[in-house]
């Protein structure tokens, strides 16, 4: 995958579960489609949000 997952979450490499799962979170509720109606730009933020968390959380 070209893309840094944990740069998508604001992380460095070293991050712990614990803080991934913050920073998914947080990121979760800012970008989320109920919070942004009609934003395409955020849905697609919310959705590379969620696909970092998926991989970086089986860690």
């Amino acid at each position: 995958m070209s893309e840094d997952l944990y740069g998508i979450l604001g992380l460095s490499r070293s991050a712990t579960q614990e803080e991934i799962k913050k920073a998914y979170r947080a990121l979760a509720r800012k970008y989320h489609p109920d919070a942004n109606p009609g934003d395409k730009e955020a849905e697609k933020k919310f959705k590379e949000v969620a696909q970092a968390y998926e991989v970086l959380s089986d860690e």
